[in-house]
């Protein structure tokens, strides 16, 4: 139970920075679908280019998350040097990125499709490459557990990002009408995509610069054989995110291939705007993460017994994962009003409970990764990324030409189901992990079941929507029951 508690307690406060963070930007989601009209194409532009840039952070970081903290975590292990060689790595990576990007910009730009603004790729390499950098002191955050700092400076990035966007899609547009000499030095009513760009290079910027005292924890010097061997248990783990974030990022990049001309950028700004609702569970999974590795790879290094760590783990993902499904089922349609005030956009809402399902997948593929990441065989992860990233894509080029945007959302799934298929029954034959599949299936059975209902009550709206809360209470109530029951999980939180 304590172990939970830990889990739960830090999950809440990065949730907070995540989850809580996202939804107050969602807050952006109304705006742009209003000020960015669906046949614009502007919001497809925004989308393509964080595309792109999901890919790049990628390969910047080179898997020093991760391994980081296997490294942190071994027996003896110099701290300070691992963080520094982790650092230097990523800062090495990151420099030899941008001399290449500033030096064919214009090349660059015309490949992409935005050679009337090279800008937007000079802006995006810039955010991209910062964000690296940045994300070594973050995760010092997390190894040190100082998970309020980590959620603070989170939400300062969203404070920062929704208080100008709002001052230049709201208030510069009311200024430029009435008085448009006094802005006119800084301010173009027709620019809107790159307007975004600068703006998220701004948040990136400061919260970097609040990073000071963690970057001041790194040390110069070049110990080759650590980071050879850091290299080596990385290099997989690259692959592995590589072709995560293409199942992810797929859509923003190769739909403006697939669907040549405009459409394209139409019918990915649609499929965005909608997913974006389905985004939650993305947030509950990435909370989850930044406090479960700390929590499995501490285990290893005291001596605790992993194994029930992560079987817990992944039991206890997959029941909260479940419940959020069903609470954007069931506030599916007010959340499409209040979200996504553009009704040009609504038709793609229908995608929302298919991306949910594909972000569950990878949740688990996530929990069911740690048999290989423990043994230090992190080539199985690249392979099974690798295989499921080829699915999607093949999906993507057969499909989406013919059905639109429908298709990437299911290819979502069979990408992600493929990886997680794939990580369980070969972790079974490599390192068995007795995993609860019996409860997993109990829930998953239950969730569909309650789904189904929910879709087919009569009522809707806000209304529905709080008809719908009943099926999520009796879901929860069974798994109370069913966990602990209602009298001893009071009992062991009072102690």
């Amino acid at each position: 139970m304590s172990f939970l508690k830990k889990l739960a307690g830090e999950s809440v406060i990065y949730g907070l920075s995540s989850i809580v963070g996202r939804f107050l930007n969602y807050l952006l989601v109304p705006l742009y679908t209003a000020v960015m009209p669906a046949t614009s194409g502007e919001y497809g532009v925004v989308n393509n280019m964080y595309g792109y840039t999901a890919i790049i952070l990628i390969l910047l970081t080179f898997g020093m998350e991760t391994t980081f903290f296997r490294w942190a975590n071994k027996e003896g292990a110099d701290v300070r040097k691992i963080y520094s060689s982790a650092m230097l790595v990523v800062g090495m990576i990151s420099a030899c990125f941008l001399a290449m990007v500033f030096g064919g910009l214009t090349p660059i730009a015309d490949a992409l499709g935005y050679a009337a603004h090279p800008e937007y790729v000079g802006i995006m390499a810039l955010i991209v490459a910062v964000d690296a950098v940045s994300c070594i002191p973050f995760v010092y955050l997390r190894y040190q557990h100082k998970a309020v700092k980590f959620a603070a400076l989170k939400f300062l990035n969203i404070a920062v990002n929704i208080g100008l966007n709002l001052f230049v899609f709201l208030a510069c547009p009311a200024i430029h009408k009435a008085h448009p000499e006094s802005i006119a030095w800084f301010y173009d009513p027709e620019y809107q995509a790159g307007y975004v760009f600068a703006i998220n290079l701004v948040c990136t910027l400061v919260v970097s610069l609040l990073l000071w005292k963690e970057f001041r924890f790194f040390r110069w010097g070049f110990d080759g054989k650590v980071i050879r061997s850091m290299l080596v248990y990385a290099y997989p783990i690259v692959i592995l995110g590589v072709a995560g974030v293409v199942n992810q990022a797929a859509d923003k990049i190769l739909m403006p291939f697939l669907i040549p001309g405009k459409e394209g950028l139409v019918q990915l700004g649609i499929y965005n705007a909608a997913s974006k609702i389905a985004m939650i569970m993305a947030m509950a999974t990435q909370a989850f993460r930044y406090a479960y590795e700390p929590i499995v790879f501490g285990a290893q290094k005291d001596k605790s017994d992993t194994v029930f760590v992560n079987v817990q783990g992944t039991k206890y993902f997959i029941i909260f994962s479940l419940m959020g499904f069903l609470l954007v089922m069931a506030w599916l349609d007010p959340l499409k009003e209040l979200l996504i005030r553009n009704a040009d956009y609504w038709e793609g809402i229908r995608v929302v409970p298919i991306v949910m399902v594909a972000e569950i997948f990878m949740g688990i593929y996530f929990n069911f990764s740690f048999w290989y990441k423990l043994i230090d065989q992190t080539l199985w992860g690249a392979l099974f990324s690798f295989i499921g990233c080829a699915v999607l894509v093949v999906i993507y080029v057969l499909f989406v030409p013919v059905y639109g945007y429908i298709a990437c959302a299911w290819a979502g799934v069979a990408g992600y189901g493929t990886c997680m298929l794939l990580s369980y029954f070969i972790g079974q034959k490599k390192n068995p992990i007795p995993y609860d599949m019996k409860s997993a299936f109990f829930y998953a059975a239950l969730t569909a079941v309650l789904y189904v209902a929910m879709a087919y009550q009569p009522v809707g709206g806000w209304w529905g929507g709080a008809v719908n809360t009943l099926a999520v209470a009796l879901f929860a109530y069974v798994v109370i029951q069913k966990e602990w029951g209602f009298a001893k999980l009071l009992s062991r939180f009072k102690k």
